[in-house]
């Protein structure tokens, strides 16, 4: 297995665990948070998506599905375009309303998009700085590891929520 197929296989597992969290639920329970001041579903979803997008287009060097594709104008959201969830407060978290259709579209786009991503990608691409703000600066493949990583947190954090409000 190469290790562009590797990343890949985990960010489809990535998409694997959204699509569990959010089948079959209405608007209404995706965005139902467990308590206040804790996530919805489609907080976590849409905040999981966004982050992937902004990441991995920031090191592929292309715009976000987000704008690019018109997934800003379906959610029509009471925010900017370039939110991803980071530092918002609950009040603004709790306006995330979306169905189960637009959250997997709009994942599964991002996911593709992605993979597209990764299957130009050496071993050698890996080692690639991508932000020199860190100490030791972050590669692209740190990058890529950490937004899986951040990716399943939340999605399993979204499964999890599945389960309290069901």
């Amino acid at each position: 297995m190469r290790t562009d197929q590797l990343l890949s296989a985990a960010f489809d597992n990535i998409a694997g665990v959204v699509d569990a969290a959010v089948d079959g639920l209405t608007p209404d329970q995706l965005a139902q948070a467990p308590r206040a001041g804790t996530n919805s579903i489609a907080w976590l979803v849409w905040h999981l998506t966004r982050v992937q997008d902004d990441h991995v287009a920031d090191v592929a060097g292309h715009e976000q599905v987000y704008t690019a594709d018109g997934w800003a104008r379906r959610f029509d959201l009471p925010f900017p375009d370039a939110a991803h969830g980071y530092g918002m407060s609950a009040e603004d978290a709790a306006k995330v309303h979306a169905d189960a259709e637009l959250l997997t579209g709009y994942h599964h786009a991002v996911s593709s998009k992605t993979k597209e991503y990764l299957a130009t990608l050496s071993d050698d691409d890996l080692e690639r700085v991508v932000d020199e703000r860190w100490d030791p600066p972050v590669t692209l493949g740190v990058r890529l590891v950490s937004v899986i990583t951040d990716d399943l947190q939340h999605a399993g954090q979204a499964a999890y929520v599945r389960g309290l409000i069901t």
